[in-house]
């Protein structure tokens, strides 16, 4: 059975040494207490998210926090290239199944796109709430995973906003069923971004594939099958981070 991870201000850590011991109270605590029930002597590791981790052993509970004794600091350095996919808004909740398996398979930046064809709508409060839900998913599915660098869960962004993220790419591409060019062929950068468009249900109009290719993105195909937008973009992680010698 693999260690737990939980998330842990280990801001200082630096100054901080074997021996140390680190409060976990708040969501984290009570979850690492009164839900996994994590006894003294259990390992457990911490992690800002953002590459720093303690390994530590649990020393006290109570209701819900617990005290952690750190055996060993260490900072995990970010992976390269960085793979940043642009998320057509699915529609239900295979918004948020898409998003966790994406950080399962190690995406960097998911980036919820409000394409022509959404059948979903981000507006209002529904927006911030949708938002909200899709980052909880990518944290709590980057402890899962034991992600020590969360992903990042941007604001919604429009297609001349998802134009400039492939300008401004080491590799553009655009994932399309009529791509002359499959994925698994195209060169990949050794470092920089990589920006995979992933389009809605409804597919990618005419006008944003010219957006696109305007901008120096290259259609791609993905495979032989049409996967559901809320599969595409894991697929095609493990397609780059295979081929970029990430996995």
């Amino acid at each position: 059975m693999s260690v737990p991870v939980f998330l842990a201000d280990l801001s200082g850590a630096s100054s901080g040494g074997q021996g140390d011991r680190i409060l976990l109270d708040g969501p984290e605590g009570r979850h690492a207490a009164a839900v996994r029930r994590l006894r003294p002597g259990e390992r457990l590791d911490l992690t800002d998210g953002a590459g720093r981790v303690a390994e530590c052993v649990v020393r006290d509970v109570a209701k819900d926090t617990l005290t952690a004794e750190v055996l060993r600091r260490y900072d995990v350095e970010a992976a390269r290239p960085r793979l940043i996919v642009v998320q057509g808004l699915p529609k239900g909740d295979r918004g948020e199944l898409a998003v966790e398996m994406m950080t399962e398979a190690g995406v960097d930046v998911i980036v919820p796109w409000a394409a022509s064809r959404c059948v979903t709508q981000w507006k209002g409060d529904r927006a911030g709430k949708a938002l909200a839900r899709w980052r909880s998913t990518a944290r709590e599915a980057g402890k899962q995973a034991r992600r020590f660098h969360l992903p990042e869960v941007t604001e919604q962004v429009t297609t001349a906003r998802a134009a400039e993220l492939l300008a401004g790419a080491a590799l553009g591409v655009v994932l399309h069923e009529e791509a002359a060019r499959p994925l698994s062929g195209i060169p990949l950068p050794g470092d920089g971004d990589v920006v995979v468009v992933v389009g809605p249900e409804g597919g990618i109009t005419d006008e944003e594939i010219a957006a696109f290719r305007a901008a120096g993105a290259v259609p791609a195909l993905l495979g032989p099958t049409v996967l559901r937008t809320s599969t595409a973009g894991v697929a095609a992680a493990a397609v780059l981070l295979s081929r970029c010698g990430r996995w």
